[in-house]
């Protein structure tokens, strides 16, 4: 299950005997990428999506942490409540106006006193978090084949052109796997998620056919503006192609050419440049870059 472009979860349930027990799999893991790639990464080893998420951070950039089933507490324990994911600065600072400075405090809270104090969805979250609990905000519902991609901040952001920003890019990269796997798709949908993590998604499915990433970006930031009120910061953005079908030409054709049709083979030169190892980027996204380092000072 991928969770952003360079993060993902992998079940390794009934793999022992491919892979050998949880840390040779994570170092077996480690190894082939290294030796494929050249690059280094983290693996994390739990028994759930949060576990594991937490564990892959603990010890950056080329770590193998793993933490067994009944050492949840002792593991968010060990953290710490300044190193506990989905716990920012601003939240650091609302828990210690209650005197609030490590996970062990956090966990003499009720639920219903955290929820009084600091809403449903962040009362919730801190009080299964605070005790190594899965809030099972990395799991979704099961649901036809898509393609997506999100990104959380390393800070909340409230800018309407980094939002847009992380939109065209995220558009170009569920586009290339689209046209990678010979996929075409009939719905685009946009997931936000606010710093009190409540999550907010929606979904359009147009009646002609979605043929290129400038047209998925028109269409998410459409649903964007639907549902975020310009400035509340944003902890998390997601965008998606759902509703695919295998294939390289609709299932239904339209009666005059649609102009995003073109833009569609020239994505497709794009991704075969990318292939051959050659960095190519379209016009639109150069001059988006270029106008947000602009407004950046950059």
């Amino acid at each position: 299950q991928q969770l952003s472009i360079d993060e993902a979860f992998l079940d390794m349930s009934g793999t022992t005997r491919l892979f050998g027990i949880p840390r040779e799999a994570g170092m077996l893991l480690k190894r082939t990428v290294k030796q494929e790639t050249g690059l280094t990464m983290s693996v994390g080893i739990g028994p759930s999506h949060f576990i594991a998420k937490m564990a892959s951070d603990f010890d950056k950039p080329d770590g193998l942490c793993r933490v067994s089933k009944g050492k949840e507490l002792a593991f968010i324990d060990a953290v710490g409540l300044k190193k506990l994911w989905g716990v920012g600065k601003v939240t650091q600072g609302l828990l210690a106006k209650h005197h609030i400075t490590n996970t062990k405090e956090l966990r003499t809270y009720s639920e219903r006193t955290l929820i009084s104090l600091f809403g449903q969805s962040m009362g919730r979250y801190l009080y299964l978090v605070s005790r190594g609990i899965d809030p099972g905000i990395f799991r979704e519902e099961s649901k036809s084949h898509s393609i997506s991609t999100e990104k959380t901040f390393d800070d909340d952001v409230s800018s309407l052109a980094v939002l847009e920003q992380t939109l065209l890019d995220m558009a170009h990269e569920v586009m290339f796997r689209a046209l990678d796997e010979k996929q075409i798709g009939r719905t685009v949908g946009v997931k936000i998620r606010l710093t009190d993590f409540t999550t907010l998604s929606v979904q359009i499915t147009p009646q002609g056919t979605i043929y290129s990433a400038e047209q998925i970006y028109h269409y998410a930031k459409d649903l964007l503006m639907q549902k975020w009120q310009e400035g509340t910061p944003i902890r998390l953005i997601g965008l998606g192609l759902y509703q695919l079908y295998r294939g390289e030409q609709p299932l239904q054709q339209e009666l005059f050419e649609d102009p995003y049709k073109k833009r569609r083979a020239l994505e497709e030169v794009v991704l075969n440049l990318h292939k051959q190892g050659k960095q190519v980027m379209k016009a639109t996204s150069l001059a988006m870059h270029k106008r947000l380092d602009q407004e950046n000072g950059t």
